[in-house]
């Protein structure tokens, strides 16, 4: 796996993950019994956390990252070699 390839699988993992981690612990006003400022959707969040979605974000994508890394760099599972692509 090249450099490329390598940030490609990552942001990929890292986008799966965060769209995995931003419904976790979230609150909506209608839940809250809250007024809803602005007259926006009472299922809006309350407080959706998203610099700590972001960061946990991070650090699972790169664990994650990490385990699909030694699998491949130490052949655990064998993946067939593809034909290159016609240009």
């Amino acid at each position: 796996m090249g450099v490329e390839e390598g940030i490609a699988i990552y942001l990929t993992i890292w986008w799966v993950t965060l769209f995995a981690v931003l419904p976790l612990g979230v609150r909506s006003y209608w839940e809250e019994g809250k007024p809803v400022p602005g007259g926006g959707d009472p299922s809006s969040p309350v407080n959706p956390n998203l610099k700590r979605k972001f960061i946990t974000t991070t650090w699972v994508s790169a664990i994650v990252f990490a385990i699909l890394w030694a699998v491949l760099h130490f052949n655990m599972v064998h993946l067939p070699n593809l034909p290159a692509g016609s240009g």
